[in-house]
């Protein structure tokens, strides 16, 4: 296969993946928006929020599914988030919930130097309910984009799992363009 052939397979296959991510985004935007009822987090001076309270003045929220401290993958995600966080919360709310305690994330996100609104989802049913925690009580890392309409319900219009390669962490991206790609390499938490 010659240079200038595959050259022109992958322009034609990034054009088939970027048609495809539109395409992805229209279904999901056509999907029934689902009825969230109230759920009370803990920010990290303990007080009880609500995920209403989360909106601010906003009517749209993105809200990140982080696993917690122990996970390095998700720290990973967290510290791109941090690099993004004003030009999210240009266009919507946004905050990162975690099982740890307020105290345990608090210390762990500021010792990370991350900027943006964290509450403490552990001890409620709302990972779960998301599907964000299995039966055996496994996290999963992920987002929820909620909505609140004219009424002040809340629904949720869309959501999504992390892992490897997810357009959510950009790291894998550059990664793919090395000789070896990711090589089996995998995020710590210090280098």
């Amino acid at each position: 296969m010659s240079e200038e052939s595959i050259r022109e397979q992958i322009g034609k296959l990034e054009e088939e993946i970027s048609a495809d991510k539109k395409k992805l985004a229209e279904l999901k935007h056509k999907l029934p928006p689902e009825s969230i009822k109230e759920y009370t987090f803990r920010d990290w001076k303990r007080n009880e929020v609500s995920l209403r309270d989360l909106f601010g003045d906003r009517n749209e929220l993105l809200i990140v599914h982080n696993m917690g401290k122990r996970c390095a993958w998700c720290t990973m995600w967290a510290d791109g988030f941090n690099g993004l966080r004003h030009h999210i919360e240009n266009r919507a709310a946004f905050v990162v919930t975690s099982p740890d305690d307020p105290d345990v994330q608090k210390a762990f996100a500021q010792g990370r130097g991350w900027q943006f609104k964290m509450v403490s989802c552990g001890g409620t049913a709302f990972a779960k309910d998301l599907k964000f925690q299995d039966e055996k009580g496994a996290y999963w890392p992920g987002v929820s984009a909620f909505y609140k309409d004219a009424k002040g319900n809340i629904f949720r219009s869309a959501y999504s799992y992390f892992g490897p390669g997810d357009d959510y962490c950009s790291t894998w991206h550059f990664f793919d363009l090395l000789k070896n790609g990711a090589d089996g390499w995998n995020p710590q938490f210090e280098y």
